[in-house]
């Protein structure tokens, strides 16, 4: 069996479960990447130090536990939200917090740029909103071309329309925002230092994209921030949507994305540890400074 088909294969078993067995699998598995030390320990540890400095060692500790046990989490639940039917995925949103901001952009006929960090569930806030819009999501494709083909068709079975991160991909999100359509973002991804612009998020320097600034000064589209947090005991996600920072809009760019990162931040603090903190957001620095995840490391 190849290496893709048996990913697929474990996912179709992840789906064949209870969200409450899921989530207690994930959890165990997060005890486990503490118990042994893996990387995402150490990265983790690095970036809680760095946004959380006010933290005591023992607040912090308990944060990185539980921030390893989300994340398995999230990921335990990629079967439940690739593989169930779109019907029974939707009804573990029990809350929909924020719709009526969606509305107004509709109404007003509005492309909306929908900003969905790594918090909670993103792949069923995704699902959710392919359901409701001609929607098209930006997403970065997998090496393998047998695995990109399943996550293609398993995340756009609802309608939404996957496009890659090139220079194609993203002229078809100017063109569906002229158009007063949605377009989804993953805005925490760390760019290319060409696609990027430094600006702080949660008080440290970090390599932020500069794609929705250059989507909002073009067409004008109102941005909002999405998530799913994950409410406790296996009882499923409240959906929730927020405006983004009015700065936004600006057209400094600085101070665009300063507004975008800050978005984020207000997201992540309402529910910090289901936040994928296990990324290394910090990687690339200005030249000459020190690297964060590598000690001894100079940029």
């Amino acid at each position: 069996m190849t290496k893709s088909r048996l990913i697929i294969f474990a996912i179709k078993v992840m789906a064949s479960l209870r969200l409450q067995t899921v989530q207690k699998v994930g959890a165990f598995l997060g005890r486990l990447m503490w118990l042994f030390k893996l990387d995402q320990v150490r990265v983790t540890d690095t970036n809680l130090k760095l946004c959380f400095p006010e933290l005591s060692d023992d607040k912090r500790e308990k944060m990185l536990r539980r921030s390893l046990q989300e994340t398995c989490k999230t990921f335990m639940e990629i079967g439940m939200a690739w593989e169930w039917p779109t019907d029974k995925c939707l009804g573990m949103n029990r809350i929909v917090e924020g719709k009526e901001f969606i509305d107004e952009g509709i109404a007003n006929n509005e492309g909306i740029i929908l900003l969905a960090p790594h918090l909670g569930n993103w792949e069923l806030t995704g699902l959710y909103f392919s359901t409701l819009f001609n929607m098209a999501a930006l997403y970065r494709p997998p090496k393998v071309a047998e695995l990109d083909e399943y996550m293609t068709g398993v995340r756009g079975r609802a309608g939404s329309e996957l496009v890659p991160t090139n220079k194609r991909g993203v002229l078809r999100l100017f063109k569906l925002l002229r158009s007063g359509g949605v377009v989804g973002i993953l805005p925490d991804q760390e760019p290319p230092f060409s696609g990027g612009e430094f600006a702080p998020f949660f008080g440290v320097e970090a390599n932020t994209m500069k794609l929705v600034s250059k989507l909002v000064e073009k067409t004008g589209a109102t941005v909002l921030c999405t998530y799913s947090e994950r409410l406790p005991n296996g009882e499923g996600f409240k959906l929730v949507i927020k405006k983004a920072e009015a700065e936004i809009a600006s057209t400094d760019l600085v101070s665009s994305v300063t507004a975008l990162n800050r978005s984020v931040e207000l997201c992540v603090r309402q529910c910090p540890t289901q936040y994928q903190w296990e990324y290394k957001r910090f990687k690339r620095r200005r030249k000459g400074e020190d690297h964060h995840y590598d000690e001894g490391r100079v940029w």
